[in-house]
C-alpha cells in the first residue's frame, strides 16, 4: 500500500493527514496551532508543520501542501524572509487595492484582466501597501510566494526553484486565468519593479523530493484543495463555514464579474473554482452564543426554538468588517427589534439566518455569472451546527447536503499528492465513507427573510 500525505496549513492550525494512496483512507494524522494575527512569520507555519506531522511522513511516497491563499511572503537575495507575512485577513491593504483599481482604469478592466477585482484580501493590494509603507525593507525583496508556496519550497529543503500551481495563483491579483500567465506588468505596477514569482506547475506534475525522498505534489490554495477532497462535481456549490465563508462550485470556463463579488480563480485539476468568499461565518456563532451567555449547542437550541424569520429581527453579521460586499470598515447591526421580539432565541435565529443570508447572495452571485447549482454541499466547522443544517436549507432555497465531518483541504492535497505518484490522466477516484446527510429544501419560503436582510443592508450600507 502506498501512502500519500496531504497538508492544511490555514489561518489557525496545520494539519496533516496521510492516505491509502488508492481508496484515500485515513490512516493517521496530526495537528498543530498557528499564532493569531493577520500577520505572522512564516517560520512558524514551518514550525507547526513539524510537529503536526512527527512521525507521520516515515513512509510516504508523496506529499502535498494546500494553503491559506493570497498571503505574502517575500523574500530576500538569500532565500531569507523580509518581513512578517501579511495574510489573507489583514486589511491594511483595503486603500491600496481602492487605488490599483482606479488607477487601471475601474472595475471592469481587472476582472477582464485577471477574472478578479482587487480587494484587500489579494496580494497585489498587499504589494501595494509593503511598497509605499515600509520601503527600506521593500527594497531588500528579491521575490514573492503565497504561504503554500513557501512551504513547497522547505519541504523540498529549499533546493528547487519556487514552484506554485494556477489554482492559488490566480488568488493573487497577478495571474490570469483566462491567458493561463502571469501579469508581470500588473505586479510592477503595484510594487513599482520587477519581482521573482514561483513558476506554475502542471496540475499534477512532480516539483521536485523531500530530503527523506518523497515525491512534493504543486499544492494549491485551500478552497481548490477542499473542492478536490470533496471530489467536487458539475452542478454542486460549496459552502464552507470556516474562520472565513467560502461559495464556489467547478466551473468549467472563467468567469469575469466587475462587480467583484465572484472571483474568477482556477482549480487544482485544470479547470475553474468561481468563488464568494465572506469574512464572517462560523465565527459569528460562537460570538452570538458568547453575547447570549452560552455555547454552541445553546445557541442551536435557542435558534431551532425560534420561528422563521426570528419574528422580523435581522443580523447585519459584519463583526470583522466584510469582504463581499466590500466594507472594510462595517460592525454587526441588529435590526428589527421590539419588545415583543427581543428574546433570546430570536437573536440567536437571527444570527445563524444573518450568517447563511451572506453566503446566500453568493450563492446568487455565482448563479448569475453562468455557474450550474442543483445542490449546495455544506462544511467546515460551522456545518456541525444542528440550527445551520436546519436552517440552511430554508435560506439557501435549494437542496443542501452535509457530508461527513473530515479534513477536506488536507484530503485534497492528499489526493493531488497521489495523482502525482500515479502518473495518471486524472485524479484517483476516492469516495466518502459516509454519504452526504441530506435536507429537505423549499425554493421559495426563505424570500422573506432574504429580502429584509437585503433591505437592511441597503438602507444602513448603501450596498
Amino acid at each position: 500500500m502506498a501512502l500519500v500525505a496531504g497538508i492544511d496549513s490555514s489561518t489557525q492550525s496545520c494539519k496533516v493527514v496521510v492516505c491509502d494512496s488508492t481508496t484515500g483512507e485515513v490512516v493517521r494524522e496530526g495537528r498543530a496551532p498557528h499564532p493569531d494575527g493577520t500577520e505572522t512569520d512564516p517560520r512558524h507555519w514551518w514550525t507547526a508543520l513539524s510537529h503536526a506531522s512527527s512521525g507521520l511522513l516515515d513512509d510516504v511516497a508523496a506529499v502535498s501542501v494546500a494553503g491559506q491563499q493570497h498571503g505574502m511572503v517575500v523574500i530576500d537575495d538569500e532565500g531569507e524572509v523580509v518581513r512578517p507575512a501579511l495574510l489573507w485577513n489583514d486589511g491594511r491593504s483595503a486603500r491600496a487595492a481602492d487605488d490599483l483599481v482606479e488607477e487601471l482604469g475601474g472595475p471592469r478592466v481587472w476582472a477582464d484582466a485577471i477574472g478578479n477585482v482587487p480587494v484587500a484580501g489579494f496580494t497585489i493590494t498587499k504589494l501595494r501597501w509593503f511598497s509605499e509603507h515600509e520601503p527600506e525593507l521593500a527594497s531588500r525583496a528579491r521575490g514573492v510566494m503565497l504561504p503554500h508556496d513557501w512551504l513547497t519550497w522547505r519541504l523540498g529543503g529549499a533546493r528547487q526553484a519556487p514552484t506554485t500551481d494556477r489554482g492559488d495563483a490566480s488568488g493573487t491579483g497577478y495571474w490570469s486565468p483566462s491567458e493561463n500567465a502571469y501579469r508581470t506588468d500588473l505586479l510592477v505596477h503595484a510594487f513599482g519593479r520587477e519581482l521573482e514569482v514561483p513558476r506554475v506547475a502542471a496540475p499534477s506534475e512532480a516539483v521536485g523530493r523531500t530530503p527523506e525522498g518523497a515525491l512534493i505534489a504543486p499544492g494549491t490554495g485551500d478552497n481548490m484543495g477542499a473542492a478536490l477532497g470533496l471530489g467536487l462535481r458539475t452542478g454542486d456549490v460549496v459552502v464552507s463555514l470556516g474562520t472565513s465563508g467560502t461559495v464556489f462550485a467547478a466551473h468549467d470556463r472563467p468567469t469575469h464579474d466587475a462587480t467583484g463579488a465572484v472571483c474568477g480563480y482556477a482549480d487544482a485539476t485544470g479547470g475553474h473554482l468561481p468563488l464568494v468568499c465572506t469574512l464572517n461565518a462560523a465565527r459569528v456563532l460562537g460570538s452570538a452564543a458568547s453575547m447570549l451567555g452560552t455555547d454552541l449547542a445553546g445557541l442551536d437550541h435557542l435558534a431551532l426554538g425560534a420561528r422563521p424569520g426570528a419574528e422580523g429581527v435581522v443580523l447585519l453579521p459584519y463583526l470583522d468588517g466584510e469582504r463581499t460586499p466590500v466594507l472594510p470598515e462595517a460592525s454587526g447591526s441588529l435590526h428589527g427589534l421590539r419588545r415583543d421580539n427581543m428574546t433570546p432565541g430570536n437573536i440567536a435565529r437571527a444570527a445563524v439566518e444573518g450568517m447563511l443570508c451572506g453566503l446566500a447572495d453568493g450563492l446568487v452571485a455565482l448563479t448569475a455569472q453562468g455557474v450550474r447549482a442543483e445542490r449546495v454541499l455544506l462544511v467546515g466547522g460551522g456545518a456541525r451546527s444542528a440550527a445551520v443544517r436546519a436552517i440552511a436549507p430554508l435560506v439557501l432555497g435549494m437542496p443542501v447536503a452535509t457530508p461527513p465531518a473530515a479534513e477536506y483541504v488536507a484530503l485534497g492535497a492528499a489526493r493531488q499528492a497521489a495523482w502525482a505518484l500515479s502518473g495518471d490522466p486524472l485524479p484517483p477516484e476516492w469516495t466518502l465513507d459516509t454519504p452526504a446527510e441530506e435536507a429537505a429544501h423549499s425554493p421559495e419560503a426563505g424570500n422573506g427573510l432574504r429580502e429584509r436582510y437585503a433591505e437592511y443592508r441597503r438602507a444602513l450600507h448603501g450596498v
